[in-house]
């Protein structure tokens, strides 16, 4: 007798910077995904590259089930470990990438997903490229009407300085940041010119591509987008960054020390701001073609007067810890971790394409 459970693959871990990130997340997923209505099928991609299938032990083993303890290793190629958990694939009715960054985030998976013919939770193919690289998520909504900051493209060849005219438009501070990255990885605030360089270089161990953006004075308002089966698109309560000491910035330690910073959620924020933001927020997710879930993170600054949403970026897998942004701020509207997790699975059957 077939059973009447959803069969899920998780897959997670991956060759980024941000390996260990997508597993705590992982970790969150195993522990309360109903098991009464889904099977689960755990798949890690090992920081080499390689896939290893797992088995599902239970809620209560998460942690063991993310460690790779319940994944046998059989010293497989990447190549030939793909194509194992393609044989695993085939047996699933959906896909969860819970993955970070490169590799993962960026629309390879999501590639990789679609030729296998498999549904999966999140944005696909194009939204994922466009939405992790930063130079193109910024020309897309710029496109809309929607504020982004001020800054300069350096390509691979382009070296580790802006000329003289950039350094007067844009000014000091200056934050430098991998274009394809996430957390927070290879960021570094500037306040001294004979600094870029150094910091440009630290970019670049992350990424080819490095943004030299203008520093934007404003609050940090971060927005969750959550789709629903039938493609309606919510925004749910606005969550503010307050970071309890005034050095530094809201950087990969900040995000991932306890104690380090506050979530305010809701934020409090004027109604009529607070539509204003919600609207971009909604905006960049069509105008990007994301899809299941989204969060976009603004700067609130003030301009000639008048506030204006600044969008900072936007993350198509944001942290999915049961304690990350994006799930706290559903907590918020009243959708418990379990819950989320089903719709964004129910989410993505429904807009499965027909085989």
């Amino acid at each position: 007798m077939q059973s009447s459970k959803v069969r899920a693959a998780v897959i997670f871990g991956g060759r980024s910077a941000e390996h260990e990130v997508s597993c705590r997340s992982a970790a969150s997923v195993f522990r309360f995904l109903d098991r009464s209505r889904y099977e689960v099928t755990p798949i890690r991609i090992a920081r080499d590259g390689r896939w290893q299938v797992g088995v599902d032990t239970g809620p209560e083993t998460a942690d063991t089930i993310v460690s790779g303890a319940s994944h046998p290793d059989d010293g497989r190629s990447p190549l030939g470990s793909i194509t194992d958990a393609m044989e695993a694939l085939k047996a699933v009715d959906v896909a969860f990438p819970v993955l970070h960054g490169p590799y993962g985030e960026d629309g390879t998976v999501q590639a990789l997903l679609e030729l296998a013919g498999v549904p999966y939770v999140g944005s696909g193919v194009l939204a994922s490229a466009a939405s992790m690289d930063k130079e193109f998520t910024k020309k897309i909504v710029a496109a809309e009407g929607i504020a982004v900051a001020d800054g300069v493209v350096l390509r691979e060849n382009d070296g580790d300085d802006i000329g003289p005219e950039d350094r007067a438009r844009l000014g000091l501070p200056v934050f430098v940041k991998p274009s394809r990255s996430g957390s927070s990885v290879g960021v570094s605030r500037v306040d001294d010119w004979a600094d870029l360089p150094r910091a440009v270089r630290h970019a670049r161990e992350h990424d080819t591509k490095v943004l030299v953006e203008v520093a934007v004075v404003g609050r940090e308002v971060d927005l969750a987008v959550l789709q629903s089966p039938d493609g309606s698109v919510e925004v749910g309560p606005a969550l503010e960054i307050n970071l309890k000491s005034e050095e530094g910035f809201f950087d990969f330690d900040a995000k991932y020390t306890s104690g380090l910073v506050e979530f305010r959620i809701p934020a409090e924020l004027d109604p009529a701001h607070l539509e204003l933001l919600s609207d971009a927020a909604r905006r960049s997710f069509e105008a990007l073609g994301c899809a299941g879930l989204l969060r976009v993170d603004f700067f609130l600054a003030e301009v000639d007067g008048q506030a204006v949403p600044v969008l900072n970026e936007v993350n198509t897998l944001p942290g999915f810890t049961e304690l990350s942004q994006f799930p706290q701020m559903w907590r918020a509207a009243g959708v418990e971790y379990p819950e989320l997790l089903d719709r964004l699975f129910t989410t993505a059957l429904a807009s499965a394409r027909p085989s």
